[in-house]
């Protein structure tokens, strides 16, 4: 399949594009949200000092939330999301 016929079936508006990264966004603080308290619990209190001193934890929060908040994930969304489109549309026919 070549790039621009992918670029079209995985072509979603834009709005639906913004609520498909809000619900990835949502989905992946759910799923590290242990990782999400240990470093709020290190944050507490600090002001400029949280940039050293919560380092550790601020990397592991991000390798976390980049498992569930990266492209191929979107498309994966956008893909499920254009077959859940057309599943509508042929029943209404």
């Amino acid at each position: 399949m070549g790039y621009v016929q992918e670029a079209r079936e995985n072509h979603v508006k834009k709005k639906v594009e913004e609520a498909l990264r809000s619900k990835m966004k949502t989905k992946a603080l759910k799923e590290c949200d242990q990782y999400v308290a240990k470093y709020a619990e290190c944050a507490v209190g600090r002001t400029l000092s949280v940039v050293w001193q919560c380092r550790t934890q601020a990397k592991v929060l991000n390798k976390c939330l980049h498992q569930y908040t990266n492209d191929s994930v979107l498309e994966q969304m956008k893909k499920e999301y254009m077959l859940q489109e057309e599943a509508k549309g042929s029943l209404s026919l």
